[in-house]
């Protein structure tokens, strides 16, 4: 199975401000949709309460210390039980939050991130990772437009073995 994980960041990697994304990339809201659709997905408590719903066309997996009580989503208290949770499948992907990045990267074969041009102020970060670790394999850039409110790069890495 291979261990994907997908994130906008802004410079300094900030992925978010008080529980939402400090940016409006339509783009990249569709850009998440092609590379999730169909995939288990696993994020934080506080990432699945953000969305506010169970993401639709995936098995959602919510890993947290406190049991839930949404019955549309699978409920894990570990790594180990998130990916077990997941099944016999190609790829899943960790869609945060930052914490849930930390605890996976590790373990991760694919990054899918959109690197955004902005400079914002947010109180949750993309973990460091090696850049020498692991190999572009695609990049497509966008201007900002009247839909996106700022340049932005789709960008997939894979762990070099």
């Amino acid at each position: 199975m291979n261990i994907s994980l997908i994130a906008a960041m802004a410079i300094d990697q900030v992925i978010g401000m008080e529980k939402v994304m400090p940016w409006n990339l339509p783009g990249d809201l569709a850009w998440f949709k092609k590379n999730t659709l169909n995939k288990p997905v696993i994020m934080g408590r506080v990432t699945y309460e953000s969305i506010g719903r169970p993401l639709p066309q995936r098995v959602n997996i919510v890993l947290s210390s406190q049991p839930g009580t949404d019955d549309q989503v699978i409920w894990v208290k570990s790594v180990e039980e998130a990916l077990a949770a997941a099944g016999e499948v190609d790829e899943v992907m960790v869609i945060g939050g930052g914490k849930i990045y930390q605890q996976f990267l590790p373990m991760a074969t694919r990054l899918y991130l959109t690197h955004v041009d902005a400079e914002v102020i947010g109180d949750t970060h993309f973990p460091d990772y090696e850049p020498d670790e692991w190999d572009s394999e695609y990049t497509e850039y966008h201007d900002a437009d009247e839909l996106n409110s700022h340049g932005y790069c789709f960008e997939i890495l894979n762990k070099r073995i």
